[in-house]
């Protein structure tokens, strides 16, 4: 392949990975409204222009499938066929095989043809005698929202830019009702969008992170000097990098909906697999947040949905014993809160038991029996975060092997994320996930330990206060401190670090959540708020427990980011 065609190709994956995202959010709404011509259309017109692209790089696996899938969705748009869940499978099966034949494209590699059973089902969704008996009843009547073959290849051969072929005779001059009809399908103008390499918008965010410090720094630097017209440049240059900083981000945003649009088929195969019925709803997927964390969320989310109809949602007759619907309800939304998004999985189904989750936690010698006595419900409900842990008495495909909510904790306090559960028995379970929009600039509280920066993540500091050892208590090894009739148990940062404890005992007490439960850190300072851009860690400290990354500050000197959660599980 030439350089020339290798721009090809690269173009044609970049639009084939939109179609393919587009396709998924188009058949989710095409299981709700199986009748609606536009949408058929739509997806009609997907697979159609994705043939005619890997038809010309010689893509003959795609090209295999996507006329297959082309043929049946004419024929379903045409009115000769009606949607059902057998050809709604095919559909979403064919997007799935799509989206791993352009990776396996990206990758460098030949994608291997579609799955042989995916492929035989489509051969006989289009031989069948359904679509046999619909060829032979009376053609119906011409729909007019529909265009034909040449119809459309005129159109994709304008929007692309190929040469117009020979002028045809004027159509005859249409009724009036037709007039607004044509009016109604005018070309949209000309696109103002352009297509960029991800690469380069991060290349950018990375470039305004730097800004970010530099403006920081000079902030900093204009408290030295007394100088009005100092003041107003570094003011001004504030200003700017602010809406910088937001446009460029605004830039990066992706809809959440890339990720939620699969969910509805992955509950309907993990409940077909399991014998059990569920509808899917689907709220707020325009949400957007950072590409980066649309594609970070997948693998969590997928777990939680796999989780919620295994081991929430019960079977339909036992739905139907406790006076429920047979199928069972699973919602997934998403909202924006401020700097942060808070997505939402939750089940109708049978709810967790707290009282069988800390006698599991026990009999895989997670706690022992005092501990379990003192654990609050939301306590309890967290332990099916810990490795390993599991309340099947028998692994299945789909869990029972100790692997995946611990994957989903993890994945979230990589993305500066927290979760917390809300259960009622009989009634379902509420997993409440929040996220922060972006990952390049973080928000942060610095403080100061024996004279050394640290940057505690804004959205998990709840409140600081002045440290009064008065209300300090030592309960099973460890120093614990009311606070309004709460007990948090604390976290020296002097002893983290591996100081006397006893030489100072700190000044603030800074109150921070962690999932369910919330911790007390104890510091010498609190230094004030700071946007931070996060770097690597350096090889020395990488892989420490409590430690999530690395900044510069201000004042120009490195300060280590803590990591609340794991900070509270370190020895």
């Amino acid at each position: 392949m030439d350089s020339s065609q290798s721009d090809i190709a690269a173009d044609f994956l970049v639009e084939a990975d939109e179609i393919v995202a587009r396709l998924g959010e188009e058949l989710v709404q095409l299981e709700q409204s199986p009748g609606d011509t536009e949408l058929l259309n739509a997806i009609f017109r997907g697979f159609h222009t994705i043939k005619g692209g890997a038809s010309f790089l010689d893509f003959s696996a795609l090209v295999e499938l996507c006329h297959g899938v082309e043929e049946l969705f004419d024929r379903l748009r045409r009115g000769q066929q009606t949607v059902n869940a057998f050809l709604f499978d095919l559909a979403q099966g064919s997007a799935d095989e799509l989206a791993r034949m352009l990776s396996d494209l990206r990758n460098g590699h030949s994608p291997a043809p579609a799955k042989p059973a995916l492929l035989n089902g489509i051969r006989e969704a289009l031989a069948g005698k359904p679509v046999a008996a619909a060829a032979k009843a009376p053609t119906p009547p011409a729909n007019p929202e529909l265009i034909s073959d040449d119809e459309f290849e005129a159109l994709l051969d304008q929007l692309q830019g190929a040469p117009t072929a020979a002028p045809v005779a004027a159509p005859p001059t249409p009724a009036p009702v037709e007039k607004e009809k044509a009016v109604a399908h005018a070309p949209a103008p000309a696109e103002t969008s352009v297509r960029v390499d991800t690469r380069r918008l991060d290349t950018i965010m990375n470039l305004v992170g730097e800004l970010v410090l530099a403006r920081n720094r000079l902030k900093n630097l204009r408290r030295r000097f007394r100088d009005e017209e100092l003041d107003r440049a570094v003011g001004t240059l504030d200003g700017v990098t602010a809406r910088l900083q937001t446009n460029i981000m605004r830039v990066r945003m992706q809809p959440i909906s890339r990720v939620m649009s699969r969910f509805p088929k992955v509950a309907r195969d993990v409940a077909r697999t399991l014998g059990k019925e569920v509808h899917v709803q689907l709220i707020g997927e325009e949400t957007e947040l950072d590409k980066n964390l649309v594609e970070a969320l997948s693998d969590p989310l997928v777990h939680l949905v796999r989780n919620a109809i295994d081991h929430g949602i019960e079977k339909p007759d036992v739905r139907e014993q406790a006076g429920k619907p047979r199928a069972g309800s699973l919602t997934l939304s998403a909202q924006q809160e401020g700097d942060h998004i808070q997505i939402v999985v939750e089940d109708d189904g049978a709810g967790m038991n707290p009282d069988v989750l800390r006698a599991k936690a026990r009999e895989k010698g997670l706690i022992d029996a005092d501990a379990a006595a003192r654990m609050t419900n939301e306590e309890a409900y967290q332990l099916i975060f810990a490795a390993g842990f599991s309340t099947k008495e028998q692994a299945n495909d789909i869990s029972g092997r100790g692997v995946g909510m611990d994957v989903v904790k993890s994945r979230l306090a990589e993305l500066n994320g927290q979760i917390v559960i809300e259960s009622q028995r009989g009634h379902g379970t509420r997993f409440v996930i929040r996220v922060p929009l972006t990952l390049a600039i973080l928000p942060t509280l610095l403080v100061s330990v024996s004279n050394r920066v640290y940057a505690l993540p804004l959205a998990c500091v709840q409140e600081v206060l002045n440290f009064d050892r008065s209300g300090v208590r030592y309960v099973d090894g460890r120093d614990i401190l009311e606070v309004r009739e709460e007990t948090l148990p604390l976290i020296y940062l002097r002893r983290w670090l591996g100081m006397d404890v006893s030489e100072r005992s700190g000044e603030c007490v800074i109150i921070a959540s962690v999932g369910a439960t919330r911790v007390g850190l104890v510091a010498d300072q609190v230094r004030g708020r700071e946007e931070v851009v996060i770097k690597p860690l350096p090889p020395a400290v990488r892989g420490l427990a409590g430690l999530a990354g690395a900044t510069i500050i201000a004042d120009g000197n490195l300060a280590l980011i803590l990591d609340v959660a794991r900070l509270r599980d370190a020895p």
